[in-house]
């Protein structure tokens, strides 16, 4: 069997509790019992209105935000499923800074909670820039089960990435 590149950190017992329910063809059924409900939000602008109602609750004294938008070269071209960046712009003699979030396409037709979790990530580094204590203990703050979202997130990907694709025409 293929490794499981989603779980490459995850303990030795615990990639076999993960190759067993594949084997067993139950971890999809498993994820969409848990994980049933998909999201409503399908634009760029439901996106931000989305990101923008979290960061009010949670991070109101943070920088705003320029621009939130689902991306689909994301996940191929940076191996990332959301960024966060600082875009600098000069205009006349002054230097505007906007902050972007970018989310991978993925989670457009994602269960709701997946959406959260990887919101949450992004908006996590306007204050942390690391992945340190800091960092994972605003993101808990905001989703008090933000690290049991992010196991199950890494399930989900590596369900959608045994399911067979459709074969492209020429």
């Amino acid at each position: 069997m293929q490794p499981l590149k989603y779980l490459a950190g995850y303990p030795e017992h615990l990639q076999a509790q993960v190759r067993d329910l594949i084997g067993q063809d139950r971890l999809g059924p498993m994820l969409a019992n848990k994980y049933g409900q998909l999201h409503t939000v399908r634009s760029d602008r439901q996106l931000y209105d989305y990101v923008q109602d979290l960061k009010d609750r949670h991070l109101r004294q943070s920088v705003p935000l320029g621009k939130v938008a689902y991306d689909g070269k994301l996940q191929v071209m940076k191996h990332a499923l959301g960024t966060h960046t600082a875009v600098s712009r000069v205009q006349g003699s002054k230097l505007k800074a906007s902050r972007e979030i970018r989310i991978a396409t993925v989670f457009r037709d994602a269960p709701a909670e997946f959406l959260k979790m990887i919101v949450v990530h992004e908006l996590a580094h306007l204050k942390e820039a690391e992945h340190n204590k800091d960092f994972y203990r605003l993101c808990t703050h905001m989703e008090p089960e933000y690290h049991q979202l992010e196991f199950d997130l890494r399930l989900y990907l590596t369900q959608l990435e045994m399911r067979p694709r459709a074969p492209t025409v020429a």
